[in-house]
């Protein structure tokens, strides 16, 4: 895949809330919810039976998932079923990242292995340890994106999942970085 079309796929997933809220200033939310269909069998049109052949259970519950909610918005002209879809990502993150728990490598695990394939037993305790850390992170801003779908208004919700919970994620992500340089000072 070219790095432009990685780079277009990432910016609309980041995107996300300030997209939708945007488009439901001008339109309902069942002309909003059609693009989003329409954006969802596009991505998969042609490639749908190779593509899904290839794809891991969570990957097909994003896509079956974003797709119902999408259809539900679409039948039902409700807004709340397009704000849910930042929850959707965490709940398939935290999901991803604790099944791992329960079945080693975890995810960090892996991501570390990728630059230091011989990781001592310590740091495979830390990276188990940080693992859960992002499983309490995906479980909390799960829960709040769940709230500011059903409960905020637009303008609240599209503040916290397309600002506040991505300046969260960087907080944690760099946060640990510092703590892991400072506990490994070796492994830089």
């Amino acid at each position: 895949m070219p790095p432009w079309r990685a780079g277009a796929r990432l910016a609309l997933a980041l995107g996300y809330p300030i997209a939708i809220y945007g488009a439901l200033l001008w339109l309902e939310p069942r002309w909003v919810a059609a693009i989003v269909v329409a954006l969802i069998l596009l991505r998969w049109r042609g490639r749908a039976l190779r593509m899904f052949a290839g794809l891991s259970w969570l990957s097909h519950t994003v896509i079956a998932g974003s797709l119902a909610l999408s259809l539900g918005a679409l039948l039902a002209n409700d807004e709340t079923l397009l704000r849910l879809y930042p929850a959707g990502i965490s709940l398939a993150l935290l999901a991803l990242f604790g099944l791992s728990l329960r079945t080693p490598p975890t995810m960090v695990e892996r991501i570390a292995r990728l630059s230091h394939p011989d990781l001592p037993a310590d740091a495979v305790r830390y990276t188990r340890h940080v693992t859960e850390v992002w499983c309490g992170f995906f479980a909390l801003n799960a829960a709040i994106s769940v709230w500011s779908a059903v409960a905020a208004s637009r303008e609240v919700w599209a503040v916290y999942n397309g600002f506040i919970a991505y300046l969260a994620m960087g907080t944690l992500f760099v946060g640990e970085w510092l703590l892991r340089r400072h506990l490994f000072p070796h492994a830089r």
